[in-house]
This record gives structure tokens, C-alpha cells and sequence, in this order.
């Protein structure tokens, strides 16, 4: 997953641009205005009714802000990176310094698994390098340099406690991202912060990955949501007609008159599929939309102004289509103002038995079946699958299992598994074994690879497969040592 901005500006809690400096200098000028309102009390109507801090490994400069805190209301806890503890927080602070900086992933891993805001304190020169300030950009709601000011940096929490952005109701919420993997994780983290932005999305993925279900997505997080999200699909439509269908077409009468799925998109969202087999002709005339805006109706006169946001998926490397004259430069980057990348699925198998259960379940409900449950057998059959057809080939194979027909996969017997049986635990602990079981089977280098394919830090990981009695050295993989 990947995301490239062709612009700078500063908008939400997103840093991008080419200039770290400038980002930083820019960013505090922003930070700083929004504070001054917080200071006049335009944000304090907000905060959670607890406020609950997890401090991560403080040191002698934050205890000023500790008290301060305390005085406020607050209850701190101070923590150890590594620490668990299985009381709920609010918000989270870390000092920053370079011994976490050799432990950038398990940071990672332990923001997602909080689900608050994070706060960081670090020094001007750590915040200069790229990596971290590209880290601290990519994962915090704020940061604070050394010497901090205490009452700016408790404005900062109490800011972060503030939910403001607000999740859709259910009803607009769209089409869910399912998996636990971290590409997906990352993926919706990324696509929540996108969905507000009207700049073009350029979506990059394999066939069958997902990038319509991605478009998707961001159009139902977006103000866009209760207009058209409209699909055209480039690589369908026939040479001749293109133009007709993206921009009308004229009989000679009025009423015989037929709009373009541009225009039909107006207010919503463009999704334009397989952009990079449109021929260069309706490139030139896809340019100028984006460039103006408008488009010439057939028979009209004047152009008439159309609101899209576009967003434009790919399975093609579009930089080597423009090398090779195949793809205009010029549209390339008024599509790719960002950039969005889906995994494909033989590199996230930690959702395979999430997403064939889920495709199985759904299927028959839609036809009234008896669903099925799959056996260890076939769960790891799925798991030694490739999956070249991707989210796409996995949902089809799912559907005829649960119309009672066999996998037919490469790695094994995929019989049906009898009803299950026992509590609700015991299944959990069955499901749980033949997912890790199915992830086993695959080739893996190092213990790490396995625990960042099934989505878990690598403690857990040791302690499920003791839990279930399954070794690492059993999978045909390399030892623990490579952890």
C-alpha cells in the first residue's frame, strides 16, 4: 500500500508534500492556530467525560505535564512499550527516542491495537529524520518537539479526545474492507483519511483484488455518499462508442438525447475501472474534463460545469504505459494526485478463512442452504492456493462450496467437515487452530513472516501455536532463530 501526493497542503492530521521541513513548519503554523481556538474555548465542550492517559515510557520532562494533568482531572498511567495492561484508555502519549526507532513495527502494532489517538514528544532532530518524520506524520494526531510547552501539549490531549469526525450511520457506512491482515488494517486506516479529500485517487491492484470495493469504500466515508457513484468500465466498452458513453450522445432530437456517465456521476463519484486500456483519443478528452471540469453536451452550444470526484483503478504499470507512449503523461499525474495500492490476496492469507467463511455464509443465506463448515483439510488447502484470481477467485470457490461441490484446489482433500459441535468456545479454538494450521502450510521464513501474514504480534503468535500444539519447524519453513 502506498500513497503519493502531487500537491502540498495541510488538511486534517495528514502530512504530505516534498519537503519535510516545510511540512513541519507548515504543520506547527496549523497546529498552532488550531490551538489558539481550542484556548478560547471553542473545543473544550467536547472532551470525554473520563480522561484517561497512557503514558509510554515518560521521562523527567513530562512529569511538569503529569501534574498539570492531575490537577486538570486527569488519571495517568505510566507505561513500558512492551507492557500490556487490559485497562481501556483514552488517549496515548509516547516519548519518543531512538532506542523505539529500532522498533518502528512493534509500535505499529501496538497503535492499531489501542484504537485511541496518539500523542508524541520527541526531539527537533530525530523529527528531522525522513523515516521518522514520514512515521510521526503517518500515525499520530500531533506531535510536540523538546523543550515542549506543558499547556499546549494538554491541549493537544484534550483535543484528541474530541471524536471529530464522527463515523456514518450504519445505513451509509457501505461496503465493509474485510480482513484483519495489515495491509487491510493499514488499508482502512488510509482510506478514512482519503475519503474527505475531492483530489483524484489513482486505486493500483491485481485483477480480483478489490479496487471497485475500494472506490467504494471511499465514496461511502465521503460527503459524496448520498449522491451517484457511477462504474465505468474501460476495458469494455467498445473504441467506437466510448466517447458516446462517457460524454452523451446526440440522435438530432431533443428528447432522443442521451446524458454521458459523466454527467450521470454529477455530485458523486467516477470510478473509472481499468483506466489504462482507455485509447488516447478519449485520454485527450478525459484531460480536458479534468482540467476544466466541464463538458460539451452533443448538440450544445455551451459547456455545462459537472462536480465528480474521479477515482481511477488500474492493474496496468501505468509509468511503463507513458514510457511507451501508450498512456498520456499529462493525465497520468491529474489522476494519481494519490495513490492508493491493494495487496493481493497470496500475500495476506491471514484473511483467507475470514473472507471464505464470510463469502460462504452469505451465499447461503441468499439461497436458503444449510451452510457448511469447512474442514482442517480444506482450510489448508486454501492456504497452499496462490490465489491468482484473487478476492474474486476465493468468493467463487467459496459459493460452490456451499452449493455442496468440492474446492478443487491444489493441496489437498477439501471435504465438507461435519456440524459443529460443542460451546461457542471450543469452535472458536477449532477456528482458531486450522487458521494457523492453513497459514503453517504456506512457505514461510521466519516466525515474524508467519505472525505478520496471520496479523498478530509475535508473543501471541508463540503462545497459539504452543496453545494448539503446532511447531513452526513442522511447515517446511525456516527455524525460530530467523525470528
Amino acid at each position: 500500500m502506498n500513497i503519493r501526493f502531487k500537491r502540498y497542503k495541510v488538511a486534517s492530521n495528514i502530512c504530505y508534500g516534498d519537503s519535510w521541513a516545510r511540512q513541519h513548519a507548515v504543520y506547527k503554523k496549523f497546529l498552532k492556530n488550531q490551538l489558539d481556538a481550542g484556548r478560547q474555548g471553542n473545543f473544550m465542550h467536547g472532551l470525554a467525560p473520563t480522561q484517561r492517559l497512557l503514558m509510554i515510557d515518560g521521562a523527567d520532562d513530562c512529569h511538569p505535564l503529569v501534574t498539570v494533568l492531575k490537577d486538570a482531572g486527569w488519571t495517568v498511567h505510566d507505561k513500558t512499550l512492551d507492557s500490556e495492561s487490559a485497562t481501556d484508555y483514552d488517549v496515548g502519549l509516547i516519548y519518543l527516542k531512538a532506542d523505539h526507532f529500532e522498533h518502528l513495527r512493534e509500535l505499529e502494532e501496538r497503535f492499531t491495537r489501542s484504537n485511541m489517538r496518539w500523542v508524541a514528544v520527541l526531539s527537533a532532530n530525530d523529527l528531522r529524520r525522513e523515516k521518522i518524520g514520514d512515521f510521526v506524520c503517518r500515525w499520530f494526531f500531533d506531535f510536540h518537539t523538546l523543550p515542549f510547552d506543558v499547556n499546549r501539549l494538554q491541549a493537544s490531549l484534550e483535543k484528541a479526545l474530541i471524536k471529530v469526525d464522527p463515523a456514518p450511520p450504519a445505513s451509509s457506512a457501505g461496503p465493509e474492507l474485510l480482513g484483519e491482515s495489515r495491509p487491510i488494517r493499514e488499508l482502512r486506516k488510509l482510506l478514512s483519511k482519503l475519503a474527505p479529500i475531492d483530489s483524484p485517487v489513482l486505486i493500483r491492484g491485481e485483477r480480483g483484488a478489490g479496487k471497485e470495493l475500494i472506490a467504494r469504500s471511499l465514496h461511502a466515508q465521503s460527503q459524496r455518499r448520498d449522491k451517484p457513484f457511477v462504474v465505468v468500465d474501460c476495458a469494455a466498452l467498445a473504441e467506437h462508442s466510448i466517447h458516446a458513453e462517457l460524454f452523451g450522445d446526440d440522435t438530432g432530437t431533443a428528447h432522443e438525447r442521451s446524458i454521458g456517465l459523466i454527467e450521470a456521476a454529477h455530485g458523486g463519484t467516477l470510478l473509472l475501472d481499468e483506466v489504462g486500456d482507455l485509447p488516447l483519443d478519449t485520454q485527450a478528452d478525459l484531460l480536458r474534463f479534468l482540467e476544466e471540469r466541464k463538458i460539451e453536451r452533443p448538440g450544445d452550444k455551451e459547456p455545462i460545469a459537472v462536480d465528480v470526484r474521479v477515482v481511477a483503478a488500474t492493474r496496468e504499470d501505468l509509468e511503463t504505459a507513458v514510457r511507451k507512449k501508450r498512456f498520456r503523461e499529462d493525465l497520468y499525474y491529474q489522476l494519481s494526485v494519490l495513490q492508493v495500492g491493494i495487496a493481493p490476496l497470496r500475500e495476506r492469507h491471514g484473511d483467507l478463512v475470514l473472507l471464505a467463511n464470510h463469502f460462504a455464509h452469505v451465499f447461503s443465506q441468499e439461497t436458503g442452504r444449510r451452510a457448511r463448515s469447512f474442514s482442517q483439510d480444506a482450510l489448508v488447502a486454501l492456504g497452499k492456493h496462490d490465489w491468482p484470481g484473487n478476492v474474486r477467485e476465493l468468493q467463487n470457490a467459496a459459493e460452490r462450496f456451499a452449493l455442496g461441490l468440492e474446492l478443487e484446489l491444489e493441496g489437498g482433500d477439501t471435504e465438507q467437515a461435519p456440524p459443529p459441535g460443542g460451546g461457542l468456545s471450543d469452535q472458536v479454538e477449532s477456528f482458531e487452530r486450522a487458521l494457523i494450521a492453513a497459514e503453517l502450510a504456506r512457505p514461510h521464513s521466519s516466525v515474524r513472516s508467519l505472525a505478520e501474514a496471520l496479523g498478530v504480534p509475535r508473543k501471541t503468535l508463540h503462545d497459539k501455536l504452543r496453545k494448539h500444539g503446532l511447531t513452526f519447524g513442522d511447515s517446511g519453513g525456516a527455524s525460530d532463530d530467523n525470528d
